[in-house]
């Protein structure tokens, strides 16, 4: 592996931990030093659970970047409008960045950030953990060795469960644009945006359409007699498929580090303690009458230079979460799902009693949230090792998400988030303004 390496950890919430445990599970290989975020809970927590003393705990990203350099890298796990705030005075103290995705909410601070960064001459990686995934990497491996041909369609879909969907953007942090200052298709699918771009690395994007909106919930959607949060004031509660209760009481630990954030100074809340935290916090109210505005589905269809055309298609409120891709080209095609980790490679067999050949890859690895090698199908883990490779001094991998690789993705889905608004179809232009080396 190299020379072990040293982290601070900037935004010590629940993506920026995952990541930095790596250090726990590979202390030979990372160790982190310090912590830096508003809370006191969460320096205090970080501050736990990596053995950090008092002088290495600080208030902003600003407080620690005004000292002596710590570690060999950043990471950022920070909400999405804090993203490039944060990293400019890592960026300038001289710290490389391992950065949560998206990693600008629009094109004037992703150009700021690119920028920076070669001003400075550091390293980022985007936490494009989906790249990382067995799943994804054994695709683009293939694709990249030419077994399909040339690429002449890419369709992805991404099925987000109705409980990701509530937790998330109907509910929670991401359920406003004016609070977050990301969309849902910048929040939620960036990554699926990423593997576009990805799949056809090399080609540049030139146009996109997009169609979308909340469907579903929205006040005159709302099931008749619905009260406005559902354990104080609803008396359907108990027949609603959206109910606060089934969702989080009766599941306390599938969203715990989202729904529960105002429990996190009990080290064992209470049924009575998560009960009385619905009454009052925003994971208790009615999602059908909510102030959320973002989309519920929303479809992307991108043209590159080449003529190859990719569509996303992000749809909220699915029974089973999913992530699916099919990738047609010129001498075969690729498909398969995330979650079944196995994926299906077929070329034209146009012998008699023939019509395609077809081989099943199966990876025999967890789906998108679980899994023996972390979360995002074995991603988390595989991505933050990939990154010490390359701070090491190895060259980036197949699966590296530099700051300049993840440009076209987000370009992609800004540019789509502009053609929803304007109802038209928008150019894309990766060439950097004027000033940006």
């Amino acid at each position: 592996m190299g020379r072990k390496l040293s982290c601070v950890i900037v935004g010590a919430g629940h993506r920026a931990v995952a990541y930095a445990s790596y250090a726990l599970t590979n202390p030979d290989e990372l160790e982190v030093v310090a912590v830096a975020d508003p809370s006191p809970l969460r320096r205090e927590l970080a501050a736990k659970r990596f053995g950090l003393p008092p002088e290495r705990c600080f208030e902003s990203a600003e407080a620690l970047a005004a000292g002596p350099m710590l570690a060999d890298f950043a990471i950022n796990g920070t909400m999405d409008h804090q993203h490039v705030p944060t990293s400019l005075p890592l960026l300038d103290r001289g710290y490389d960045l391992l950065l949560e995705k998206p990693f600008a909410t629009n094109e004037s601070e992703l150009w700021t950030l690119v920028e920076s960064a070669r001003r400075n001459g550091r390293r980022i990686a985007i936490c494009h953990v989906l790249r990382h995934a067995p799943f994804y990497e054994a695709i683009r491996s293939r694709v990249a060795g030419g077994l399909i041909g040339d690429i002449l369609n890419v369709q992805a879909v991404e099925h987000v469960s109705y409980h990701h969907m509530g937790i998330g953007f109907i509910r929670g942090k991401w359920s406003r644009t004016d609070y977050c200052r990301s969309t849902m298709l910048m929040s939620k699918s960036c990554h699926d945006l990423d593997l576009l771009a990805w799949m056809k690395s090399g080609v540049a994007p030139v146009r996109v359409s997009s169609f979308g909106s909340n469907f579903q919930f929205r006040s005159e959607r709302a099931p008749a007699g619905a009260g406005t949060r559902c354990v104080v004031d609803c008396p359907i509660e108990s027949d609603c498929l959206y109910s606060a209760r089934k969702h989080y009481l009766d599941h306390p630990k599938r969203w715990a580090f989202y729904v529960w954030d105002s429990l996190e100074h009990i080290d064992e809340p209470t049924d009575e303690d998560r009960l009385e935290s619905l009454r009052t916090s925003p994971y208790g109210r009615c999602v059908w009458k909510t102030d959320m505005n973002v989309v519920d589905h929303q479809s992307v269809v991108v043209e590159f230079a080449d003529g190859c055309t990719a569509t996303l298609n992000m749809i909220g409120g699915a029974a089973k979460p999913s992530r699916s891709i099919h990738l047609v080209g010129t001498h075969g095609e690729i498909q398969g799902n995330l979650e079944d980790s196995r994926f299906a490679v077929r070329h034209i067999d146009p012998r008699p009693g023939h019509e395609y050949s077809q081989e099943i890859v199966d990876l025999n690895v967890g789906g998108d949230m679980t899994g023996a090698r972390g979360g995002h199908g074995g991603g988390d883990e595989r991505l933050v090792a990939d990154f010490l490779r390359y701070l090491n001094g190895e060259s980036p991998s197949l699966s590296s998400t530099t700051l300049d690789d993840s440009i076209a993705g987000h370009l992609i889905g800004f540019s789509a988030n502009r053609s929803l608004d304007e109802g038209r179809t928008v150019d894309i232009d990766l060439r950097a303004p004027r000033g940006v080396g």
